[in-house]
């Protein structure tokens, strides 16, 4: 799923932050648990030192054999078990407030005494429960990072909005812009750089693809009417050479060939021409146009057409479909669509155009295979092998519907029937 580039960084800073949390909580407890050690070790030494020195001066102290209220004890030992060296250690005891064993820090240092004798020093003192250092800890980072994340989300999410503003500017300037159409470029001074460059190289492609935009759109329309003079002198020249009585059969049948390919070549250059206006946005005046009247008044102009063909036509009107459309482009659409379900429809085959509120379906007989729907509105595609279709029939149909993003052109087979649905989701018509 696509997200913001607000959310996608937050996501990813949450997530590099946790666990940096977490190894840094490790390695906090693990530094905080030593540094309690040390600080619990450093004092029993010196209580072990303050304790000979008060053995020296009472010996009655020698006397204490069990944990009192000082929680030290001295009980004397064997020569050979006498050692130099003191030893620290954990070890549970019971606690009579707790009424259960808790740990303690211990330290054992062998000394002699004033009457040269061994004894062994123990002392010790409560620590605090690793079990519940644990717990407060853990307890502690989790609101640490509850409100890290919230500090970093709501932090991020000002700072972010705020410093992306000029680049959702810029989008918003590139998202409205089409080609052939006026274009805003005020300048605009932003605090960062980058953005300050970035619209500023826009701007000059923009102007560079407008230069250009505007000499492809000249030399398409010079082309394409200077090919339309020679190609009517050629087709005229092809019909008085073809009344000329002493050619045979087969020179009348090769130039007629001849002049059919010149007549589609012909349609060809039309069809460009008009796929380039209407990319070009040329047809940018709009009007109610009431597509009722205008598809029974192509079907009286086609009559010849449909009669040659013997199919029926039948114009089932179940509601008024009428849209804001530029009047030219209605009678292009409407008229392809028409000239596509009767061309390619059987003979004696069956038409059906039914009107609705919101959509114009055309339903028409024909070969009993489905077209690609993947395909069929591409320039120059043909499912078949007729010489004189040009291919862009279908192709300018769709390129008149992306003029207006409320609308789409579809095509269904079923039933052994073709259907091409035109449909408006504009519902400032709806009754």
């Amino acid at each position: 799923m696509k997200v913001s580039l607000k959310y996608y960084t937050i996501k990813y800073l949450i997530m590099i932050l946790l666990l940096i949390i977490a190894v840094w909580a490790g390695l906090f407890y693990a530094y905080i648990l030593d540094e309690v050690h040390d600080n619990v070790d450093d004092g029993l030494r010196d209580r072990k030192i303050q304790i000979i020195k008060a053995v020296y001066l009472n010996p009655q102290l020698l006397k204490n054999n069990e944990f009192g209220f000082n929680e030290f004890k001295i009980n004397p030992v064997k020569a050979q078990d006498y050692q130099n060296k003191s030893r620290l250690y954990n070890k549970m005891y019971y606690m009579e407030y707790d009424d259960k064993d808790q740990p303690y820090r211990v330290l054992e240092a062998d000394f002699m005494d004033q009457f040269k004798g061994h004894q062994r020093l123990v002392i010790r003192t409560s620590t605090v429960e690793e079990d519940e250092l644990i717990y407060d800890l853990t307890t502690a980072l989790i609101v640490l990072y509850i409100l890290l994340v919230i500090s970093i989300v709501a932090v991020n999410g000002y700072l972010l909005n705020k410093a992306m503003g000029p680049f959702y500017q810029i989008l918003d300037k590139l998202k409205k812009y089409q080609f052939g159409i006026p274009f805003s470029q005020e300048k605009q001074n932003y605090k960062i750089t980058e953005f300050e460059e970035l619209n500023v190289e826009i701007n000059e492609m923009i102007a560079r693809n407008e230069i250009v935009f505007h000499q492809q759109k000249q030399f398409i329309e010079n082309a394409s009417h200077e090919l339309q003079t020679p190609l009517a002198i050629v087709i005229n020249k092809i019909d008085l050479q073809i009344q000329n009585e002493e050619l045979d059969e087969k020179s009348i049948s090769l130039l007629s060939e001849v002049k059919n390919d010149l007549r589609r070549m012909v349609g060809l250059n039309k069809s460009l021409l008009m796929l380039s206006k209407i990319e070009n946005s040329q047809f940018n005046t709009t009007s109610d146009i009431d597509f009722n009247g205008m598809i029974i008044r192509l079907v009286q102009n086609y009559e010849d057409f449909i009669a040659f063909k013997k199919i029926e036509v039948s114009i089932i009107e179940k509601g008024k479909f009428i849209a804001d459309f530029n009047h030219d482009l209605a009678g292009i659409l409407l008229s392809n669509l028409l000239k596509n379900a009767v061309k390619y429809n059987n003979e004696e085959g069956t038409l059906n155009i039914i009107i609705e509120n919101n959509r114009i379906v055309f339903q028409n007989s024909g070969t009993p295979v489905p077209l690609d729907q993947s395909r069929i509105f591409n320039r120059f595609y043909k499912q078949g092998s007729d010489r004189t279709s040009t291919g862009l029939g279908l192709s300018i149909i769709k390129t008149i519907i992306k003029q207006y993003p409320a609308w789409d052109i579809a095509y269904e087979y079923g039933d052994h029937m073709h259907y091409f649905i035109l449909t408006k989701n504009n519902s400032r018509y709806n009754e």
